[in-house]
């Protein structure tokens, strides 16, 4: 990405995606200490034993990244492409990330800080560094109005492919709404090898039918949930008179009585408490985090042991 269309991607980190904060987020996760990796290649979305020797099944080859044992390389791949080539075999086939990231217009939407939908990038942003750390590809679905399908790559390059679509993404606000039983539907189709995959929204999205897609999906990839919030979707506001603003448009909201205040707050986070309890249903690890948090913390847990559930 050359500098002019960086600049005019890169947003003030609160309303609008910070592209040069997303890649700075990559010093904050070479700081962490990993986890040593389980060489058990039969639980998914576990980093699969780089022992090496013979009864191994061959499953693919790719380009030769440095440190890679010279007693694998792909010599006939190697001899028609022109390019050093690696083989890798079952036992060792690389982890893949894929972030399924929300784009619907309820997330550019925020009291504390900054919209969902900058938090939610940077929550991606930080996936894709601590993937590509511990040896992963790393792939980015964006959905929502606005979808993009990034597909894993290792790597920095693969991490920076992750932080530049997510400031592109970001450009794009839509009324269009996307069941999220769809958008599970398509990566259970398309998923492209990954055997991870971190589901980011707000829950506004989420139905009936993605219980049942995520079950499907459960059969064949470890899957994780991080939601995001705002502060008014999680908590009942103090009472008084609240200005909102919506296409253009500038109102007074009252919130004087206590039934008041926590109907709204209970409509605000229907979304988040539906989705998070279809996760907890099936056993799939989640976190929330609202708009003001640092959410490094969350989503560490959710790569690095799967996290409890809350």
């Amino acid at each position: 990405m050359n500098a002019v269309a960086s600049n005019q991607l890169d947003g003030d980190g609160r309303v609008r995606v910070s592209l040069a904060e997303l890649i700075a987020l990559r010093s904050r996760v070479a700081r962490l200490r990993l986890p040593p990796q389980d060489s058990r290649a039969t639980r998914v979305g576990i980093q699969s034993s780089r022992l090496y020797g013979r009864g191994m099944d061959y499953a693919e080859s790719r380009a030769y990244q440095p440190g890679d044992d010279v007693r694998r390389l792909d010599w006939r791949l190697t001899a028609r492409s022109g390019r050093l080539h690696t083989k890798l075999f079952q036992e060792e086939r690389e982890g893949q990330l894929l972030i399924l990231l929300d784009r619907h217009a309820s997330m550019h939407f925020g009291t504390r800080v900054r919209f969902k939908s900058v938090q939610a990038a940077k929550a991606a942003a930080l996936a894709a560094w601590y993937a590509v750390r511990a040896g992963e590809r790393v792939g980015l679905m964006q959905f929502g109005g606005y979808t993009h399908l990034q597909r894993p790559r290792a790597g920095l390059h693969g991490a920076l492919d992750v932080c530049g679509a997510l400031a592109k993404g970001d450009t794009f606000v839509s009324d269009h709404r996307e069941p999220l039983s769809q958008v599970l539907q398509h990566v259970i189709k398309f998923q492209h090898g990954a055997n991870r995959v971190l589901l980011i929204s707000d829950g506004q999205c989420s139905d009936e039918l993605a219980r049942h897609r995520l079950l499907e999906m459960m059969r064949h990839t470890a899957v994780r949930l991080l939601v995001v919030a705002d502060a008014l979707e999680l908590t009942a506001v103090p009472a008084g008179h609240y200005p909102i603003e919506h296409e253009g448009q500038r109102r007074t909201m009252v919130l004087e009585s206590a039934r008041q205040r926590e109907s709204f707050q209970k409509s605000l986070g229907a979304g988040q408490v539906r989705l998070v309890a279809t996760a907890q249903s099936l056993g799939v690890p989640s976190r929330i985090i609202d708009t003001a948090s640092d959410p490094m913390d969350a989503v560490t847990a959710l790569l690095r042991d799967g996290g409890k559930r809350r």
